[in-house]
């Protein structure tokens, strides 16, 4: 039987606490979302100012990491692309900011990031995942 890393809830609280501190840092208002390896919600924080769209686009791209095990920034470039039919796949969160968590090689969950800039985004996700890599 193979044997895979998950996050627990340290994990979690640890890329939430990275990841507020980095979006305070830069005085960016915006939503965290942790999901598991199938894009399940384990954790959310919306900073105080983040607008009140930003929960839900921080989950759903999340889970469309999660679900499609990659950064989501690809799936925007592959529409913005010409790629239009992907746009009936079934995936909410097809924006920068969903980056998925590797340990050990294999997705352990995502991060998803809404409120700023998609690089912005994917900068507040990646210094979560830092602080538990």
């Amino acid at each position: 039987m193979k044997t895979k890393s998950v996050l627990t809830l340290n994990d979690v609280n640890a890329i939430l606490d990275a990841a507020q501190q980095e979006a305070e840092a830069n005085g960016w208002k915006v939503t965290i979302a942790v999901a598991d390896d199938g894009g399940h919600l384990l954790g959310l924080r919306r900073l105080d100012g983040a607008p009140a769209m930003t929960p839900g686009i921080a989950s759903e791209k999340a889970r469309s990491s999660a679900l499609g095990a990659r950064e989501t920034a690809l799936f925007e470039d592959m529409i913005n692309g010409g790629r239009n039919a992907f746009l009936s796949a079934p995936l909410q969160g097809m924006l920068a900011g969903g980056v998925p968590v590797i340990i050990d090689g294999e997705m352990a969950g995502t991060v998803g990031i809404s409120g700023v800039k998609p690089d912005q985004d994917v900068q507040i996700a990646k210094a979560g995942i830092a602080a538990i890599g």
